[in-house]
Protein backbone atom coordinates (compact mmCIF):
# COMPACT_ATOMS: atom_id res chain seq x y z
CA UNK A 1 0.00 0.00 0.00
CA UNK A 2 0.74 3.86 -0.64
CA UNK A 3 1.75 6.09 1.98
CA UNK A 4 -1.00 8.79 2.27
CA UNK A 5 -0.65 12.18 0.69
CA UNK A 6 -0.68 13.94 3.71
CA UNK A 7 1.74 16.67 2.78
CA UNK A 8 -0.66 17.06 -0.68
CA UNK A 9 -3.47 17.25 1.54
CA UNK A 10 -2.46 19.75 4.09
CA UNK A 11 -1.45 21.91 0.63
CA UNK A 12 -4.94 21.69 -0.36
CA UNK A 13 -6.49 22.21 2.92
CA UNK A 14 -4.33 25.43 3.28
CA UNK A 15 -5.22 27.08 0.08
CA UNK A 16 -8.95 26.45 0.91
CA UNK A 17 -8.66 28.69 4.24
CA UNK A 18 -6.24 30.92 2.37
CA UNK A 19 -9.72 31.62 0.17
CA UNK A 20 -11.64 31.68 2.60
CA UNK A 21 -10.16 34.03 4.56
CA UNK A 22 -9.69 36.23 1.54
CA UNK A 23 -13.15 36.45 1.18
CA UNK A 24 -14.39 37.70 4.60
CA UNK A 25 -11.63 40.13 4.21
CA UNK A 26 -12.71 42.08 1.19
CA UNK A 27 -16.56 41.76 1.97
CA UNK A 28 -15.93 42.79 5.70
CA UNK A 29 -17.26 39.69 7.22
CA UNK A 30 -20.66 38.97 7.42
CA UNK A 31 -21.33 41.91 9.01
CA UNK A 32 -20.49 43.98 5.93
CA UNK A 33 -23.10 41.62 4.01
CA UNK A 34 -25.73 42.45 6.21
CA UNK A 35 -24.59 46.49 6.03
CA UNK A 36 -24.98 45.85 2.56
CA UNK A 37 -28.23 44.51 2.78
CA UNK A 38 -29.37 47.52 4.97
CA UNK A 39 -27.98 49.71 2.38
CA UNK A 40 -30.39 47.99 -0.19
CA UNK A 41 -33.32 48.48 2.18
CA UNK A 42 -33.21 52.47 2.08
CA UNK A 43 -33.19 52.54 -1.68
CA UNK A 44 -36.25 49.87 -2.06
CA UNK A 45 -38.12 52.36 0.14
CA UNK A 46 -36.71 55.20 -1.73
CA UNK A 47 -38.33 53.35 -5.12
CA UNK A 48 -41.74 52.45 -3.53
CA UNK A 49 -42.29 56.11 -2.38
CA UNK A 50 -41.13 57.47 -6.00
CA UNK A 51 -44.12 54.44 -7.24
CA UNK A 52 -46.65 56.14 -4.75
CA UNK A 53 -46.23 59.67 -5.96
CA UNK A 54 -45.96 58.32 -9.49
CA UNK A 55 -49.35 56.89 -8.89
CA UNK A 56 -50.83 60.26 -7.18
CA UNK A 57 -49.53 61.94 -10.60
CA UNK A 58 -51.17 59.65 -12.59
CA UNK A 59 -54.90 59.63 -10.81
CA UNK A 60 -54.43 57.59 -8.05
CA UNK A 61 -56.52 54.61 -9.68
CA UNK A 62 -56.08 51.46 -11.67
CA UNK A 63 -56.05 53.25 -14.87
CA UNK A 64 -53.37 55.66 -14.00
CA UNK A 65 -50.47 52.29 -13.00
CA UNK A 66 -51.63 50.55 -15.56
CA UNK A 67 -51.11 53.29 -18.07
CA UNK A 68 -47.60 53.35 -16.35
CA UNK A 69 -47.00 49.59 -16.48
CA UNK A 70 -47.97 49.81 -20.12
CA UNK A 71 -45.56 52.40 -20.91
CA UNK A 72 -42.59 50.49 -18.81
CA UNK A 73 -43.08 47.54 -20.54
CA UNK A 74 -43.70 48.90 -24.27
CA UNK A 75 -39.67 50.92 -23.26
CA UNK A 76 -38.42 47.71 -22.01
CA UNK A 77 -39.45 45.20 -24.60
CA UNK A 78 -39.11 47.67 -27.08
CA UNK A 79 -35.03 46.93 -26.32
CA UNK A 80 -35.44 43.65 -26.03
CA UNK A 81 -34.29 42.52 -29.77
CA UNK A 82 -36.43 40.75 -31.69
CA UNK A 83 -39.06 41.44 -28.82
CA UNK A 84 -39.10 45.03 -29.92
CA UNK A 85 -41.85 44.47 -32.48
CA UNK A 86 -44.25 43.55 -29.92
CA UNK A 87 -43.85 46.83 -28.20
CA UNK A 88 -47.52 46.59 -28.01
CA UNK A 89 -47.28 44.14 -25.60
CA UNK A 90 -46.35 46.80 -23.30
CA UNK A 91 -49.34 49.36 -24.59
CA UNK A 92 -51.91 46.36 -23.58
CA UNK A 93 -51.78 47.60 -19.73
CA UNK A 94 -52.25 51.18 -21.36
CA UNK A 95 -55.55 50.02 -23.21
CA UNK A 96 -56.26 47.83 -20.55
CA UNK A 97 -56.69 51.00 -18.27
CA UNK A 98 -58.51 53.07 -21.41
CA UNK A 99 -61.40 50.15 -21.05
CA UNK A 100 -61.97 50.34 -17.50
CA UNK A 101 -62.16 53.69 -17.66
CA UNK A 102 -64.25 53.48 -20.59
CA UNK A 103 -66.66 50.88 -18.56
CA UNK A 104 -70.19 52.57 -17.15
CA UNK A 105 -73.03 51.13 -15.08
CA UNK A 106 -74.42 48.42 -16.92
CA UNK A 107 -77.85 49.25 -17.96
CA UNK A 108 -79.53 45.84 -18.66
CA UNK A 109 -81.82 44.54 -15.20
CA UNK A 110 -80.72 41.46 -15.84
CA UNK A 111 -84.36 39.64 -15.92
CA UNK A 112 -87.42 40.90 -18.37
CA UNK A 113 -90.13 41.53 -15.51
CA UNK A 114 -87.91 42.87 -13.63
CA UNK A 115 -87.07 45.55 -15.65
CA UNK A 116 -90.55 46.19 -16.77
CA UNK A 117 -91.55 46.61 -13.32
CA UNK A 118 -88.26 49.33 -12.93
CA UNK A 119 -89.28 51.04 -15.37
CA UNK A 120 -93.19 51.97 -15.19
CA UNK A 121 -92.05 52.85 -11.59
CA UNK A 122 -89.70 55.43 -12.94
CA UNK A 123 -92.22 56.86 -14.73
CA UNK A 124 -94.84 56.69 -12.17
CA UNK A 125 -91.92 58.80 -9.49
CA UNK A 126 -91.26 61.02 -12.58
CA UNK A 127 -95.12 61.83 -12.67
CA UNK A 128 -96.01 64.64 -10.21
CA UNK A 129 -99.94 63.51 -10.77
CA UNK A 130 -99.13 59.60 -9.61
CA UNK A 131 -101.70 58.94 -6.71
CA UNK A 132 -99.93 57.17 -4.61
CA UNK A 133 -103.27 55.83 -3.12
CA UNK A 134 -104.54 53.77 -6.11
CA UNK A 135 -100.60 52.80 -7.47
CA UNK A 136 -100.57 48.80 -7.31
CA UNK A 137 -97.45 46.95 -8.52
CA UNK A 138 -98.31 43.84 -7.22
CA UNK A 139 -100.78 43.51 -9.59
CA UNK A 140 -98.16 44.47 -12.57
CA UNK A 141 -96.30 41.61 -11.41
CA UNK A 142 -98.95 38.66 -11.21
CA UNK A 143 -99.42 40.04 -14.99
CA UNK A 144 -96.26 39.84 -16.01
CA UNK A 145 -96.05 36.53 -14.54
CA UNK A 146 -99.22 35.40 -16.68
CA UNK A 147 -97.05 36.77 -19.84
CA UNK A 148 -94.17 34.40 -18.86
CA UNK A 149 -96.54 31.69 -18.10
CA UNK A 150 -98.20 31.72 -21.64
CA UNK A 151 -95.54 32.71 -23.39
CA UNK A 152 -92.93 30.15 -22.36
CA UNK A 153 -95.05 26.71 -20.64
CA UNK A 154 -98.49 26.55 -22.48
CA UNK A 155 -98.79 24.43 -24.96
CA UNK A 156 -100.33 25.46 -28.49
CA UNK A 157 -101.76 22.93 -30.97
CA UNK A 158 -102.54 24.66 -34.14
CA UNK A 159 -104.86 23.39 -37.20
CA UNK A 160 -106.23 24.87 -40.07
CA UNK A 161 -110.19 25.12 -40.14
CA UNK A 162 -112.76 26.89 -42.27
CA UNK A 163 -110.37 29.51 -43.70
CA UNK A 164 -108.79 30.21 -40.52
CA UNK A 165 -106.78 28.65 -37.88
CA UNK A 166 -107.82 27.27 -34.45
CA UNK A 167 -105.11 27.11 -31.84
CA UNK A 168 -105.59 24.92 -28.58
CA UNK A 169 -103.87 26.88 -25.65
CA UNK A 170 -103.62 24.60 -22.73
CA UNK A 171 -101.93 24.02 -19.48
CA UNK A 172 -102.06 23.17 -16.19
CA UNK A 173 -101.40 24.46 -12.79
CA UNK A 174 -100.55 28.31 -12.85
CA UNK A 175 -100.03 27.99 -16.30
CA UNK A 176 -103.91 27.77 -16.93
CA UNK A 177 -105.01 30.05 -14.90
CA UNK A 178 -102.90 32.33 -16.83
CA UNK A 179 -103.94 31.20 -20.00
CA UNK A 180 -107.91 31.44 -19.17
CA UNK A 181 -107.21 35.33 -18.22
CA UNK A 182 -104.94 36.43 -21.39
CA UNK A 183 -106.00 34.70 -24.22
CA UNK A 184 -109.43 35.58 -24.28
CA UNK A 185 -108.49 39.28 -22.77
CA UNK A 186 -106.29 39.93 -26.04
CA UNK A 187 -108.83 38.91 -28.39
CA UNK A 188 -110.82 41.52 -27.44
CA UNK A 189 -107.57 43.65 -28.63
CA UNK A 190 -107.42 41.60 -31.81
CA UNK A 191 -110.88 43.07 -32.25
CA UNK A 192 -110.48 46.06 -31.80
CA UNK A 193 -107.65 46.74 -34.64
CA UNK A 194 -109.90 44.53 -37.49
CA UNK A 195 -109.13 40.74 -36.74
CA UNK A 196 -111.78 38.04 -36.82
CA UNK A 197 -111.29 36.19 -33.31
CA UNK A 198 -112.98 34.35 -30.80
CA UNK A 199 -112.65 31.77 -28.05
CA UNK A 200 -113.80 28.74 -26.56
CA UNK A 201 -113.52 27.46 -23.26
CA UNK A 202 -111.31 24.37 -23.21
CA UNK A 203 -111.31 21.91 -20.01
CA UNK A 204 -107.31 22.53 -19.89
CA UNK A 205 -107.49 25.83 -21.80
CA UNK A 206 -108.57 28.03 -24.34
CA UNK A 207 -109.55 27.55 -28.16
CA UNK A 208 -108.41 30.27 -30.06
CA UNK A 209 -109.85 31.04 -33.51
CA UNK A 210 -109.02 33.33 -35.89
CA UNK A 211 -110.53 33.55 -39.51
CA UNK A 212 -108.77 34.85 -42.44
CA UNK A 213 -109.33 37.53 -44.27
CA UNK A 214 -108.33 40.04 -47.09
CA UNK A 215 -106.26 41.88 -44.54
CA UNK A 216 -105.10 38.89 -42.59
CA UNK A 217 -104.97 36.04 -45.34
CA UNK A 218 -104.52 32.62 -44.49
CA UNK A 219 -100.64 31.64 -44.80
CA UNK A 220 -100.47 34.91 -42.89
CA UNK A 221 -102.11 33.51 -40.04
CA UNK A 222 -100.53 30.01 -40.19
CA UNK A 223 -96.74 31.66 -39.99
CA UNK A 224 -97.46 33.69 -37.27
CA UNK A 225 -99.12 30.82 -34.84
CA UNK A 226 -99.88 31.30 -31.36
CA UNK A 227 -97.63 33.75 -30.22
CA UNK A 228 -97.48 36.07 -33.37
CA UNK A 229 -101.30 36.42 -32.78
CA UNK A 230 -100.60 37.06 -28.83
CA UNK A 231 -98.00 39.89 -29.77
CA UNK A 232 -100.65 42.20 -32.18
CA UNK A 233 -101.11 45.21 -31.28
CA UNK A 234 -99.10 47.86 -28.94
CA UNK A 235 -101.32 47.86 -26.03
CA UNK A 236 -99.34 45.75 -23.71
CA UNK A 237 -96.84 48.72 -22.70
CA UNK A 238 -99.66 50.95 -21.98
CA UNK A 239 -101.85 48.42 -20.06
CA UNK A 240 -98.90 47.61 -18.28
CA UNK A 241 -98.68 51.70 -16.61
CA UNK A 242 -102.80 51.16 -16.28
CA UNK A 243 -102.26 48.18 -14.14
CA UNK A 244 -99.73 50.10 -11.68
CA UNK A 245 -101.64 53.61 -11.60
CA UNK A 246 -104.60 50.81 -10.64
CA UNK A 247 -106.43 52.18 -13.13
CA UNK A 248 -106.85 48.67 -15.51
CA UNK A 249 -108.12 45.80 -14.46
CA UNK A 250 -105.35 43.08 -14.50
CA UNK A 251 -105.90 40.33 -17.64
Amino acid sequence: MSKFPWKTTLAATAAVLAGTIYVFAASDGPMSMHGQMGQMMPQQGGMMDHMRQMRTQTGGGPQGMDGMHGGMNGHNMGGNGGMGGHGGMGGHGGMHGQRAGQQGTPTLPGQDAFGAIQEVVQQLEADPATDWSKVNIAALREHLIDMNEVTLHADAAARVVDNGIEIAVTGQGRTLAAIKRMVPAHVGELRQIGWNAKTEDLPDGVKLIVTASEAHPLDRLKALGFMGLMVQGGHHQPHHLAMAKGEFPMH
